[in-house]
């Protein structure tokens, strides 16, 4: 940190291990999954079969039509480990906003390289399989709280590397980092993203019996907050809600790398971590298949066809406007793309575009309120009636949303507020 800037707490979103899921587990033994071409290793067996939201959201079926090819993902995170075997040719060069000894591609935690993987890893060596295995990685790494107690850090690391993925060829920025602080800088580098045709994910939180603060970049207007959901399609207990919260995707029981050797995965729950990482594959799968798309288009579509028992126009405190099913365009093509320069988000007209979109004014931080549906019933299980559909997610039947928290394994990261 420079001495004389304010510091300010910033909390990561962890990896760590979730004690209680909601609801029942339903048929888990029929949610391995195999890959045609993966390393026939233990290893393999292990860690791919326990990837259950792929069998899920039709991944294989998907990836006959698409895997992300020609998309870029920029990944702001403790750094990307572009050695690992399921990562080697898929991460391209990007930047070291910590200041620090160091490049990107250092992983000083394991949770970026194990994001990088969720959304792009080929599998190879029996490591995790991406949602859009055709995608590829730009890293951005900025600092935690532990790394700044170890090093001298750039006290801008934010809002430096959302700037630096607003300008590289990434279409989408993943975010599984989040403070409780918003910040005037992060906040004009978030708008210049939306400006430079970008779409913006980040996670809500891991905290929900622990205050349930906002947390940002995910609570500013032009950010698609992501809050997580177990194998039932239920909200996870600790997934932190409010009007934050803009979709859901799978994050519990999702393998992570257990540490900074990259020698073996460890079971437990990706949190809210791991669903914003599949939440941007997703977005990768659809923005390949309709690469002339804007970035307000495809998120048009993920609202559209997401799972929900409740009707469009509300949103829910716990899953948004559901649970995320890029199937359903890629496989089914349902999902109306709206107007290209209208954001979902904000209903405000912005100037981003799917190439290379010119600098534009700041949106205004004043978005349209979110109409929440009442909450006594919200269904954690989101069966759309009629389509016939797997559903992407959903496994059993409806059940009401209880949200009883979990315990934190937060980081936090220090940065100025406004």
């Amino acid at each position: 940190m420079t001495a004389g800037m304010s510091q300010t707490r910033k909390r990561r979103m962890p990896l760590g291990f979730r004690g209680r899921l909601l609801g029942t587990m339903a048929v888990a033994a029929a949610l391995s999954v195999g890959f045609t071409g993966a390393a026939p290793s233990v290893l393999a067996a292990d860690v791919q079969s326990k990837q259950w939201y792929l069998s899920a959201m039709q991944a294989e079926e998907m990836w006959k039509v698409t895997t992300g090819e020609g998309i870029k993902v920029a990944v702001i995170d403790t750094g990307v480990n572009a050695s690992t075997p399921s990562l080697k040719g898929q991460v391209l060069k990007g930047l070291d906003a910590t200041g620090a000894d160091g490049d990107e591609y250092d992983d000083y935690r394991g949770h970026g390289t194990t994001m990088a993987e969720l959304i792009a890893g080929t599998g190879e060596g029996g490591g995790l399989k991406g949602l859009a295995p055709g995608a590829k990685i730009i890293p951005l790494r900025i600092t935690d709280t532990e790394f700044q107690n170890e090093h001298s850090v750039n006290a801008h690391d934010s809002e430096d590397a959302i700037r630096a993925a607003a300008d590289s060829d990434a279409r989408i920025i993943s975010m599984s980092f989040g403070s409780e602080f918003p910040g005037r800088e992060e906040r004009e580098a978030v708008k210049y993203a939306q400006s430079k045709g970008k779409l913006f994910f980040a996670a809500v939180g891991n905290d929900a019996k622990e205050g349930n603060k906002e947390q940002y970049p995910a609570a500013y207007p032009q950010v698609v907050g992501v809050s997580s959901a177990d194998r039932e399609g239920k909200v996870a207990e600790y997934s932190q809600n409010g009007n934050i919260v803009d979709i859901a995707a799978p994050g519990n029981d999702v393998p992570r790398w257990c540490d900074t050797t990259f020698r073996s995965y460890c079971d437990g729950d990706g949190g809210t971590s791991a669903a914003t990482a599949i939440a941007s594959a997703s977005a990768a799968l659809v923005w390949s298949a309709h690469p002339d798309w804007t970035a307000n288009q495809v998120l048009n579509v993920l609202f559209d066809t997401a799972s929900r028992d409740w009707g469009k126009g509300t949103l829910s405190k716990y899953l948004g406007h559901g649970l995320i099913r890029p199937s359903m365009n890629i496989l089914k093509g349902k999902g109306d793309p709206g107007a290209p320069d209208i954001s979902p988000l904000t209903k405000e007209k912005t100037s981003g575009s799917s190439a290379s979109p010119a600098p534009s004014a700041p949106a205004s931080s004043q978005p349209e309120q979110k109409e929440k549906a009442d909450d006594a019933v919200m269904a954690g299980s989101s069966k759309e009636k009629g389509d016939g559909s797997p559903l992407g997610l959903i496994i059993g039947g409806a059940a009401a949303v209880v949200v009883l928290g979990g315990g934190a394994f937060a980081l936090v990261r220090k940065r100025r507020t406004t």
